[in-house]
């Protein structure tokens, strides 16, 4: 196995970090937080985990086994992406919510799609053909580490940033989802095509 480099961990957790954007969802996990009560940052962070640890060790695999190539999985991803961003972008709930959800909100829609949805899994995927296990695995927990810093302080959070903030700030990143959901489904259904 090659040496654990610095700079590639470093690289491997920018670039899940971006993609993760937990800093952009933070509107829709305020608002989350707000309709359904406590998210659990434990629970959330610790899915998340399993959900990356298992892309990155069984992913491939799994994929193959059930005959769905990388490029269909991001395409399906980029449309939940899509409807989530609709969802912020127009400030109306185009997905009804069960009022059993609440239970299930660490996992359903934090840990996935939010976190550990299709583009991070396609990302990390897509990771393990440049960097090694070992480097992926260590930037996939700090990220996990910085995502369970930020459910942890949602409150605190919550309360410092005024309502009108969170508006502009939810509309802002739903056109910014839009678009790299729009980005992932379009070049994806290119790769489909070929």
């Amino acid at each position: 196995m090659e040496g654990i480099g610095i700079k590639e961990i470093l690289t491997v957790t920018i670039t899940l970090f971006t993609v993760i954007d937990i800093i952009g969802v933070l509107p829709l996990l305020i608002d989350i937080s707000k309709n359904s009560g406590e998210i659990h940052p434990e629970r959330a962070s610790i899915a998340s985990l399993i959900i990356m640890m298992l892309a990155l060790f069984l992913g491939e695999m799994f994929l193959s086994f059930l005959g769905v190539t990388k490029s269909s999985f991001a395409v399906a991803g980029g449309i939940i992406l899509f409807i989530l961003a609709m969802e912020m972008v127009l400030g109306r709930n185009i997905i009804k919510q069960a009022k059993e959800q609440n239970k299930a909100t660490a996992l359903v829609p934090v840990a996935f799609p939010l976190i550990s949805g299709a583009g991070t899994i396609t990302t990390i995927l897509t990771l393990k053909s440049q960097y090694n296990y070992v480097e992926i695995a260590i930037a996939i927990i700090i990220n996990v580490l910085v995502v369970f810093l930020v459910l942890r302080y949602l409150n605190f959070l919550k309360d410092k940033i005024s309502e009108s903030t969170i508006l502009v700030m939810r509309k802002m990143f739903g056109v910014i989802l839009l678009a790299i959901a729009v980005g992932m489904i379009t070049k994806n259904l290119q790769l489909n095509i070929q």
